[in-house]
């Protein structure tokens, strides 16, 4: 987790979250799915809001964060694969939240399509789908190979970044150094434009009505390196 460092912050999450609530614009008690839900930094604040939440994750380590944060009646977390959400939750859900880079990491563009179908499935007519992550539009403008800082405990973090234009593939290798040692990873995301976004909601039948600059409020733009974006279920 000290490759993300710099961004988790409490004092982030709860403007995301209060940006989410906004865009929701759903009512207390409202069933929500965040979905993958990592360390749940979203889904006990969502809980928090009044909300009832969901959140699924195949990492039992992130889960048991997670759980450290608290559960209770309008908080439950489920391990599980996106690919393929429990069959009890069809039609379940008011919103389903994919959020901060967690689309694009299986090796099979069809998976990709896969956990959209599910997100659909699993949303109530008329729900709605919220996905955050990088715009490859945006991240391409900006691309940037090298990157280095340092954690608050002197830990030197160090990211090297490849692109494959024609996979639509970045492989981003870490190393890192510090009083607790040291150590390497590498791990690819599939990057995808919002056109082509749009495209594998409308086949699962969510239409995409909003676009955003990442967390901000105004329109998803070419220099975008993050989008927000907010589909609905037509059917």
């Amino acid at each position: 987790m000290l490759e993300y460092e710099p961004i988790f912050r409490l004092e982030r999450d709860r403007r995301e979250v209060s940006r989410l609530v906004e865009v929701l614009d759903l009512p207390a008690g409202a069933r929500v799915l965040d979905c993958p839900c990592g360390q749940g930094r979203h889904a006990h604040l969502l809980a928090e809001h009044g909300f009832d939440v969901d959140g699924l994750d195949y990492s039992p380590e992130l889960l048991a964060v997670a759980r450290a944060r608290g559960t209770g009646p309008r908080l439950r977390y489920t391990r599980g694969d996106m690919r393929k959400l429990p069959a009890r939750w069809s039609g379940r859900f008011d919103a389903v939240l994919d959020l901060f880079t967690s689309f694009g990491f299986f090796v099979e563009p069809a998976d990709d399509a896969r956990v959209i179908r599910e997100f659909a499935r699993v949303l109530r007519r008329g729900g709605v789908l919220v996905w955050h992550g990088g715009s490859r539009d945006g991240v391409m403008a900006r691309f940037l190979s090298r990157d280095w800082w340092e954690t608050r405990d002197g830990t030197l973090v160090a990211q090297q970044r490849r692109f494959d234009p024609l996979s639509g593939v970045l492989t981003i290798a870490s190393r890192w150094e510090g009083p607790s040692g040291r150590g390497a990873r590498e791990h690819r995301i599939r990057l995808y434009t919002a056109s082509r976004l749009a495209e594998l909601c409308a086949e699962a039948g969510l239409i995409v009505e909003q676009a955003y600059d990442g967390w901000r409020d105004r329109p998803l733009r070419p220099s975008s390196s993050e989008m927000l974006l907010i589909a609905r279920k037509d059917r």
